[in-house]
């Protein structure tokens, strides 16, 4: 990987971490807190993808749908292991 896709690897994580925290919670985690919850999203969003059979757009706009739904589901599972 070169430092560009690094960047832009980045950036979609801190982007989806931001999107989900707005849709969960009503707020971001700040920039480290958004690009791992992004991250893992991505990862997390890829796999449920996968197995429901959903073929997500390609690019930078697929990238974050996938990213931010799988971190809203992060999120989710989070909320309810937390609730415990």
């Amino acid at each position: 990987m070169d430092l560009t896709s690094i960047l832009l690897f980045l950036a979609i994580g801190a982007v989806a971490g931001w999107l989900a925290g707005l849709l969960m919670k009503g707020g971001g985690f700040g920039i480290l807190g958004n690009i791992v919850v992004g991250i893992l999203g991505a990862v997390v969003g890829g796999f449920l993808f996968g197995v429901l059979g959903i073929s997500a757009a390609d690019g930078l706009i697929g990238s974050i749908i996938t990213a931010t739904a799988g971190a809203v589901v992060l999120l989710f599972i989070v909320g309810l292991v937390k609730k415990n």
